[in-house]
């Protein structure tokens, strides 16, 4: 019989590539990793890896093998869940993921409303944009706090047809930041041809928020002449609240702090993004994923950032 462990083994390395990157995600030696996936060969009865003296990579049959074991352990924790889901009350650890605007923004609210569940503990962690979707397809995370600017990421990951299940929160609109004393902050409406010789602040190149903002400049005749790059949007609205710049920021950062910076709608339909819930089908049952999901959903209706007053 195939044993579940190895089998989580297998599909590790089909995600990670090589023995010593699976043995660094699950906290293992490359030796044991090694000795447990040729245990696994043992009980399949056929060669899953071509190893070489500094590689390994899956044979036809390890691939085929990683498919049914991702299935395989999709199948054991639904069954977990449908077990769980029966106790009255939410009991365990929940890890979840986070861009880190979304971590800074919901962690009050659900610090606040999981106290309602003692038995519940939850692990918030920031993860660079790109990472949350892996991290919960690996089982690494439970739940994963994702943005999407494409507005198709659900569909293209599986939507409600694949492993994992999205939850939308909210939708999250580029707004305008000036220092309050700004002349902006009190004109009747934001023309961003006369901004054009400010002090733009911006996140770097490559970042899906700056592919936002050099949409919006490209729109508005093209990219102001001179830009300050700072990592971070806690950062950006910071320093626009010192007089420092503007910016263009999604809604979401505000909820780090708006008290020094007024913030404008943009002029035409301004880039948003999506900002989602996501988790594996297989677990969602489970009444300690059901009340962190549930936390979230009412988190995002009541967010600080969305709750500053915008001026057209």
């Amino acid at each position: 019989m195939l044993d579940a462990h190895r089998l989580r083994l297998l599909s590790e390395f089909a995600r990670r590539g090589s023995i010593a990157a699976t043995a660094a995600a699950l906290g293992y030696t490359p030796s044991a990793v090694s000795q447990q996936l040729t245990a696994l060969e043992r009980q399949a009865g056929a060669v899953l890896l071509d190893r070489t003296a500094r590689s390994a990579e899956l044979t036809d049959a390890g691939r085929r093998l990683a498919d049914h074991a991702r299935r395989i352990l999709a199948m054991i924790e639904a069954a977990e869940a449908d077990l769980s889901a029966r106790e009255q009350e939410p009991e365990g650890r929940v890890v979840l993921t986070a861009f880190p605007t979304a971590a800074v923004a919901f962690a009050p609210a659900l610090a606040h409303s999981l106290r309602a569940h003692p038995g519940l503990t939850l692990l918030l962690r920031q993860t660079p944009p790109g990472e949350g979707l892996r991290t919960v397809s690996s089982g690494e995370a439970d739940i994963a706090l994702v943005d999407d600017w494409s507005g198709h990421l659900a569909r293209q990951s599986g939507g409600e047809h694949g492993l994992l299940r999205f939850y939308l929160l909210l939708r999250d609109p580029l707004v305008l930041v000036v220092p309050r004393a700004h002349p902006v902050a009190s004109q009747p409406r934001v023309q961003l041809r006369s901004l054009r010789e400010e002090a733009w602040m911006v996140t770097p190149a490559g970042e899906p928020s700056r592919q936002a903002v050099d949409s919006l400049f490209a729109n508005s005749g093209g990219a102001p002449p001179v830009s300050w790059e700072f990592e971070g949007m806690s950062t950006i609205l910071g320093l626009v609240g010192r007089g420092m710049g503007i910016a263009a920021l999604p809604r979401l950062a505000l909820a780090a702090g708006a008290a020094r910076v007024a913030v404008r709608k943009l002029p035409g339909a301004a880039p948003a993004r999506d900002v989602y819930a996501v988790a594996r089908a297989s677990s969602i049952r489970r009444p300690t994923i059901s009340a962190v999901l549930a936390a979230l959903h009412a988190a995002a209706k009541n967010l600080p950032g969305q709750k500053v007053a915008l001026h057209d």
